[in-house]
């Protein structure tokens, strides 16, 4: 009971509140009447304006229709007209040996609507639209045939103006193939005709030629400036008249005749060169011990030095065609799926890797890096067997003889343009210092300080510790500490000295290498592996830097 009192007092206390409230609302209610009203008369305007949209719409499109059946009405007027055109300018065109007005309304015959013209067949004029058809067609195969006998008259007569105008018109009639591949023989020709008459003049070169030592490298060179020029001379006519995307056509037409000059080039110098007699021989001195029996290296100097140019000289070629194909190809796909754009990549990795030119570099730079390795190590042998020390030097003749030697070797490798062939000799020269050049230091220090007495020795390596320091901070070798003069003790300071030196010069060359190695990528040089494969072969160098510096500990 005392809760129910409770409760009631509670709403007893909310009467005034809730009065209030119901005041309020009762004079809420005229309020809400207008806007009944307005709201009624709101939606009224919206459906009348939406039926007022919708009979606009339905008349707009009614519009819409009828002005695109105007437009058609007046395409195809217009198209008729252009059939009457065309045939009647294409009979003069002919009649005139005007080839290129005819080919040009053959071409917008070509390009008219086909459903327009079947339509135009169906009227009443059809019989008349018939006729005009059959003659334009009889027209347009009788202008294949002449520009097509034209074309090949003036190539057999070598007459370039004419070959050039008639190339023009082929695409006018749809032959863009055609055209391409005739343009492309009458090109061959001419790198044939060139690059025969240069390897004739080779052959009659005279070996005091100031040249004659890298000639057919030459011969190379002029082959590629040739094609070159070819592909810079007509890229503007492909693009304007066949449109992009069409050089590719042509430049693969012009490097099957370069793969041909390519091969006899390769094979008279492998012929006059002895290359693969001087190959064999090298791999036959390799494998016997005989010094009598061993080929000479400096009969391998010459030859080594120009089949590395021949090899850049390739590069440099190759490089440039794939500069110009994907600028081609890159304003021939800007609309083009991205499939097209990965098949035409693939085509054109395809030209550049499977063509018999880089086939046969590879060939050669194969046989080149076998000669260079036995260049680089029997010279190497030959500076350790020639060792002599001038008193007041700091180390012996065949560290600076052994390290021009590498240096030599490597950056005629490096001369060639090929990271693989740059690789291989770096590894070569690495695995040269570390497991022989280091190994004939390593056995002079196995050796020891020499002494009489146990103190003799005890002086003597004390001394032979502080010399060393001295030398390479003040740049000087100086004897005044080593109580011995013998000629055993000076050579093994002088060994020390070499030791130090050796570590200096591999990391000096490895910085010459990074920086040079750097340039030649930056200039397209290498594939995507590339630096990797050169930084891996830097990493070894520096190891055995740090090898030679350990026989100091």
């Amino acid at each position: 009971q005392k809760v129910v009192q409770e409760e009631l007092d509670a709403l007893l206390e909310q009467q005034g509140t809730i009065e209030n409230k119901m005041a309020a609302l009762h004079r809420m209610g005229p309020n809400l009447q207008l806007i009944q009203g307005d709201a009624q008369q709101l939606a009224g305007m919206i459906t009348f304006t939406c039926n007022l949209a919708e009979n606009v719409s339905s008349k707009v499109r009614q519009l819409d229709l009828a002005k695109n059946r105007l437009y058609q009405a007046i395409q195809r007027a217009d198209d008729i007209l252009d059939l009457k055109f065309c045939m009647d300018g294409v009979q003069t065109a002919l009649q005139n040996e005007d080839y290129e007005q005819a080919a040009a309304h053959i071409h917008r015959y070509l390009s008219l609507d086909k459903s327009v013209i079947e339509l135009s067949r169906q009227g009443k004029e059809g019989g008349i639209i018939d006729a005009n058809l059959k003659l334009l067609q009889e027209a347009e195969q009788r202008l294949k045939t002449i520009v097509t006998e034209k074309f090949d008259t003036a190539m057999k007569q070598g007459d370039l103006p004419q070959v050039e105008r008639f190339f023009k018109i082929f695409p006018l009639l749809g032959l863009h193939e055609e055209g391409l591949s005739k343009f492309s023989e009458y090109l061959c020709k001419q790198v044939a005709n060139k690059a025969e008459e240069n390897l004739q003049l080779v052959m009659g070169t005279d070996m005091s030629d100031r040249r004659a030592a890298v000639i057919f490298a030459d011969t190379l060179t002029l082959l590629f400036e040739g094609i070159a020029r070819i592909v810079e001379t007509h890229q503007p006519i492909v693009e304007t008249y066949y449109g992009p995307g069409r050089l590719y056509t042509l430049i693969k037409h012009l490097q099957v005749e370069c793969d041909r000059q390519v091969e006899k080039v390769v094979d008279k110098f492998i012929k006059e060169r002895d290359y693969h007699r001087q190959f064999q021989q090298v791999q036959n001195s390799i494998m016997r011990s005989s010094s009598a029996e061993k080929i000479e290296p400096r009969e391998l100097d010459p030859i080594l030095t120009e089949v590395t140019l021949m090899n850049a000289r390739s590069e440099l070629y190759l490089r440039f065609i794939k500069r110009r194909i994907i600028a081609d190809f890159e304003v021939g796909d800007s609309m083009a799926s991205e499939e097209v754009k990965q098949e035409h990549q693939k085509y054109l990795d395809k030209l550049l890797n499977n063509c018999l030119l880089s086939r046969s570099m590879q060939e050669l730079i194969g046989y080149y890096i076998t000669m260079e390795e036995y260049f680089m190590r029997e010279t190497v042998n030959k500076a350790v067997a020639m060792d002599s020390y001038e008193k007041g030097q700091l180390t012996s003749s065949m560290v600076d003889d052994v390290f021009y030697i590498v240096k030599k070797c490597i950056g005629r490798a490096l001369s060639s343009s090929s990271i693989d062939c740059l690789c291989a000799m770096i590894n070569h020269s690495t695995t040269e210092l570390e497991s022989d050049f280091r190994e004939v230091l390593y056995n002079k220090l196995k050796q020891g300080f020499p002494a009489t007495t146990f103190q003799d020795f005890q002086r003597g390596v004390t001394s032979a510790v502080n010399i060393m320091h001295s030398s390479l901070q003040q740049g000087k070798f100086d004897t005044k500490g080593i109580e011995s003069t013998d000629e055993a003790k000076q050579s093994f300071l002088v060994t020390l000295n070499n030791v130090e030196v050796c570590s200096e010069n591999i990391m000096t060359l490895k910085k010459t290498l990074e920086s040079d190695c750097s340039k030649l990528l930056r200039q397209g040089f290498g594939g995507e592996q590339a630096q990797a494969k050169i930084d891996s072969c830097l990493s070894d160098m520096a190891a055995v830097s740090n090898k030679f510096r350990d026989l100091l500990q």
